[in-house]
């Protein structure tokens, strides 16, 4: 349930940015989104009724004004990447300070399936999963073709800053070392790719963030990370164990193969898609998630956000140990 205040606000926003006679009903917080708030309702205006999500930071209010600017480039890249025929909602407006909303946007919202172990397990989606993989490639390939040139206004990562971030991440989160993670550190230290594109990269490109219906993928949600960098960052990520949900025999999500995943990627963007770069993310992916989930567990701890999800969260992070000592002793 919604605050009163926060109701009322968000159905004047309604009429103001929708239809003045349109109201809003079935408004409810979804599960989904650790780090935002993501709002569904409907807006009714006569006979039609139009499925709506509201995104925000928590409470409307970021962390800080870097996270305020990166919620900003999120509604641009949105807009760009609707525009560049990436499957991904169309923004409908943003809330306004007037609006006392907070910081937040409101886009279509696409019916589907986000959860992973229903995507993996349910028996309506068996005949779909056969091609999902092909799909994810064919989306992420998209996605790296948006032109940089119209999303120069986001931050350009490079490997070694990428590794560089999440050491200084992992030293402020971390009260105790973590040896498994330091030898995963030291791994990627020697191995950080030199000859890689650089892209637009989505930052996030994994279960929970794609949306499914039984016809395969239908949208790529979340783009609150995305920047310019190395794409197999994004082909890597959904190959990262944490995400397959039980289904360790099927690296791409838990559904399919990284060679359908590859095949699909190149049949799509034209490129040569190299196994042992996307390796190379998919140990720093294990690695990122795992300092992830211990900042949550410290978002919760400290009181921002304090929620059931982030503390659960916060426990996977022997698990991603678990995964670097595999992924590791693979590559020895």
């Amino acid at each position: 349930m919604a605050d009163g205040d926060f109701e009322t606000n968000l159905a004047s926003a309604i009429k103001k940015y929708i239809a003045p006679d349109a109201t809003m009903e079935n408004l409810v917080r979804l599960t989904a989104g650790a780090s935002q708030e993501t709002w569904s309702f409907d807006a009714v205006t006569g006979d039609s009724s139009q499925g709506l999500i509201l995104r925000r930071p928590p409470r409307g209010v970021p962390e800080s004004p870097e996270r305020a600017e990166k919620q900003q480039a999120e509604v641009r890249v949105l807009k760009i990447a609707y525009d560049n025929g990436v499957l991904c909602p169309e923004i409908l407006f943003e809330a306004h300070p007037e609006d006392d909303l907070g910081v937040g946007f409101v886009m279509d919202r696409i019916e589907g399936e986000t959860m992973g172990p229903r995507i993996n397990r349910d028996d309506q989606y068996a005949e779909m999963r056969k091609n999902l993989a092909y799909q994810c490639g064919v989306a992420a390939a998209t996605i790296h073709a948006i032109p940089i040139e119209k999303v120069s206004f986001l931050e350009t990562i490079s490997p070694q800053q990428n590794l560089d971030k999440l050491w200084e991440t992992y030293q402020k989160n971390f009260e105790e070392p973590s040896p498994v993670f330091e030898a995963a550190f030291s791994f990627l230290k020697d191995r950080i790719p030199t000859n890689g594109r650089t892209t637009f990269v989505h930052g996030d490109f994994r279960h929970g963030n794609l949306m499914y219906g039984t016809d395969g993928l239908r949208s790529v949600l979340d783009w609150e990370i995305v920047h310019i960098g190395d794409p197999m960052e994004d082909l890597s990520w959904i190959c990262v164990n944490s995400w397959r949900f039980g289904g360790i025999d099927l690296p791409v999500g838990g559904f399919g193969q990284r060679e359908d995943l590859f095949a699909g990627y190149e049949a799509e963007s034209g490129i040569k898609v190299d196994p042992s770069q996307v390796r190379y993310w998919e140990v720093y992916g294990s690695l990122r998630w795992g300092v992830t989930c211990r900042g949550m567990a410290f978002t919760h701890l400290d009181g921002h956000d304090r929620s059931v999800e982030r503390a659960a969260i916060g426990r996977r992070s022997s698990e991603c140990e678990a995964d670097l000592m595999i992924l590791l002793g693979e590559a020895v």
